[in-house]
């Protein structure tokens, strides 16, 4: 194993028992324990996933997230929170997150979670490799997505989530097959999840996001991507 891992967290006890861990699992292993550290490190040297706590100092979390995504690092990013609100998974998941995790965790549970999110970045993409709807192309060998010519930045797992929609198109999707497939998520997992990346790639492809026309809603089923 050769996966290296940043983690972001100013709690040096949290720090080093995660290093620990994550070294013990044989990760390699970095870390910041401020934002701007955070987001130099992550730029500057980069890692294959990132551990990134909420409640940092000199930048929270959320704008840490935030920075790197505008940036167009697309390292998945696992989101550590104390206070396990759901107003701040949505928030996290928004800006650009993967994953989230509530404090205090289980050390398996972490483990499974990062397990997941590695092997859905490496996963190889389908046999038809570009795909075109109109003025966006979906390259899934090459990770991009562009929309009139210009990149469109995606997080790791909103593109995880397009290209299952794309190769699976014009089939209705429900929220448990999505969690399940693109997550790998059990079905009584957190659901907004799939709602947050389905709005956001509204956003961000749709000519008209409140009428979207290539992401549908199938009432009381799921979704559909409409080719």
């Amino acid at each position: 194993m050769d996966e290296k891992i940043l983690v972001v967290e100013d709690d040096e006890v949290i720090r080093m028992t995660l290093g620990d861990r994550l070294q013990s699992e044989g990760y390699s292993v970095d870390f910041a324990a401020d934002g701007d550290e955070g987001v130099r490190k992550a730029s500057q040297n980069p890692s294959d996933l990132i551990i990134l706590d909420i409640m940092l100092p000199r930048k929270n979390g959320f704008d840490v997230c935030r920075d790197l995504r505008m940036a167009g690092v697309v390292t998945p990013i696992l989101m550590l929170t104390a206070r396990g609100q759901t107003v701040d998974k949505v928030l996290g998941l928004k800006i650009g997150a993967d994953d989230y995790l509530t404090k205090p965790f289980d050390a398996m549970e972490l483990l499974a979670r990062i397990e997941a999110l590695l092997r859905r970045a490496k996963a190889s993409p389908g046999v038809s490799r570009t795909h075109k709807f109109g003025s966006i192309e979906v390259d899934l060998r090459g990770t991009t997505v562009s929309r009139e010519g210009k990149i469109v930045p995606l997080s790791a797992r909103e593109f995880q989530l397009l290209r299952y929609l794309v190769e699976h198109q014009d089939t209705t999707l429900s929220r448990e097959v999505l969690l399940k497939d693109v997550w790998s998520y059990s079905t009584d997992a957190f659901t907004r999840t799939v709602d947050v990346h389905i709005a956001s790639l509204r956003q961000k492809l749709e000519p008209d996001p409140k009428h979207p026309s290539l992401i549908v809603t199938v009432p009381g089923l799921g979704y559909k991507f409409v080719s």
